[in-house]
């Protein structure tokens, strides 16, 4: 799992079949201090509750596609969790 930040949406007028109600979303990728960590990615929204400046985790492969309510659809990454707060104590 991997920090990241909701910094935009995608609209998609096809989609894979079983994806249908998903909503796509663009995640900044985030190290232990916040900060931007590499370049942004196309997550699907397993929570369905992810909006924009949202903290959330993602996942990454084969644990993407198994995320979503139907599993092993054509997905690269999808938000498993929103972040609450945060606290990286010393």
């Amino acid at each position: 799992m991997q920090l990241a930040k909701v910094i935009g949406t995608v609209v998609a007028t096809q989609k894979y079949e079983g994806l249908e109600g998903i909503k796509f979303l663009i995640v900044q990728p985030l190290d232990k201090q916040q900060q931007p960590k590499g370049e942004p990615v196309v997550a699907a929204d397993a929570t369905a509750q992810a909006g924009p400046d949202t903290l959330v985790f993602i996942v990454g492969s084969r644990e993407a596609a198994q995320a979503l309510p139907n599993t092993f659809v054509p997905v690269d990454h999808a938000i498993v969790g929103i972040v609450d707060d945060v606290n990286a104590g010393d």
